[in-house]
């Protein structure tokens, strides 16, 4: 019970609320989910070794900018030398074709660029969005139609169209990944945030507690910050999952289009870019940024799943299939047996 509530107790409100699943509930209902944990795994096996790329690769002994030159055969355009690409104890994954670059430090280093932009971009989207969303929910009309409209212009800005306007027209000496991330934060993302923080806001600040927070003359500030946004937290924890996925992706399109994070900075939609050629002479350098792209996005959004699941219990999961009969096997058992029929004549 919060404050605001034990100062107006004694009035007889009832101003009781459904609890809010704690941490622990929310810990069990994802454990139930084997997609779920599953798919943390690996996302968190993709964070460990994007953190651990430069140890990863000096235990390789490689890097992701030296050329080998000596490990390409430049008589038929630079095609690794070797089966495999050219894999070998000094190359797990085999060479890039045309500059022999090795391509395990590339793609250990290309992952904390995809996920580095990727979590900021969310992290940025998710502060704009709430921030918006709770002012023009709490505000007065005017607020709230300002920032509305403010918000529906970014929402109908093409995302693609403004990135590559902006990335054009920005000095080469910013950093890139950072320009990547400020533009997918700043153009899409945040306004979609924004509509679904404000819609929740004007569910909640018509709640008793909230209502008995502002009677008892606890500023605006004060109201959002200990009463809406633990009750926001759910949803706004449910959306940034969904999020992180297509941020990777959204990076990995601008990189292939050649507007992204520039060479020699390694990126999995700067090699796809780069392997467009190769699928036929090298497949493995398309193959490989490909996968790494594929697994991540889809256990990001199988996780994200999860937690919309185990945050809202009563939500049906979309990854559940195939369960029917046995849905309808144990609603038959549940049932009790019908009474005996009477003999006839009795």
């Amino acid at each position: 019970m919060s404050e605001a509530l034990a100062a107006v107790g004694a009035a007889g409100t009832d101003t009781t609320v459904p609890a809010a699943p704690g941490a622990r509930q929310f810990w069990r209902r994802l454990r139930e989910q084997r997609a779920a944990l599953g798919a943390a795994v690996v996302v968190a096996l993709l964070v460990l070794v994007a953190l651990a790329a430069p140890l990863l690769t000096a235990l390789e002994g490689q890097d992701p900018t030296t050329y080998h030159p000596d490990l390409i055969d430049s008589a038929r355009g630079g095609v690794p030398i070797g089966s495999f690409g050219g894999a070998s104890a000094d190359h797990w994954l085999g060479v890039e074709p045309q500059t022999g670059r090795d391509m395990f430090a590339r793609l250990v280093y290309g992952a904390r660029v995809s996920l580095g932009v990727s979590l900021g971009a969310t992290l940025v989207q998710v502060f704009v969005g709430v921030a918006m969303g709770v002012a023009a929910g709490l505000g007065n009309r005017w607020i709230d139609l300002v920032l509305s409209r403010i918000t529906d212009i970014f929402l109908s800005l093409p995302l693609m169209i403004m990135a590559l306007a902006l990335l054009a027209v920005v000095p080469d000496g910013f950093p890139r990944p950072v320009l990547v991330a400020l533009i997918l934060a700043l153009v899409a993302g945040w306004s979609t945030t924004a509509k679904m923080v404000r819609a929740q806001t004007l569910a909640l600040k018509n709640l008793d507690y909230v209502s008995a927070s502002r009677l008892s003359g606890w500023s605006t500030w004060r109201t959002a910050v200990r009463e809406l946004l633990p009750g926001l937290a759910a949803p706004v924890i449910t959306y940034a999952a969904l999020l992180v996925p297509s941020n990777i992706s959204a990076e990995a399109a601008l990189s292939f289009l050649g507007v992204g994070v520039k060479p020699p900075t390694p990126s999995w939609g700067q090699m796809l870019t780069s392997a467009d050629v190769w699928y036929q002479a090298a497949p493995q350098y398309l193959l490989l940024p490909a996968l790494a792209l594929f697994v991540t996005v889809f256990a990001m959004t199988v996780l994200g799943d999860g937690v919309r699941v185990a945050l809202d219990p009563r939500a049906a999961s979309r990854l559940r299939v195939g369960t029917g009969r046995k849905r309808e096997a144990r609603a038959q058992a549940a049932v009790p047996a019908t009474e005996p029929k009477k003999e006839e004549g009795a």
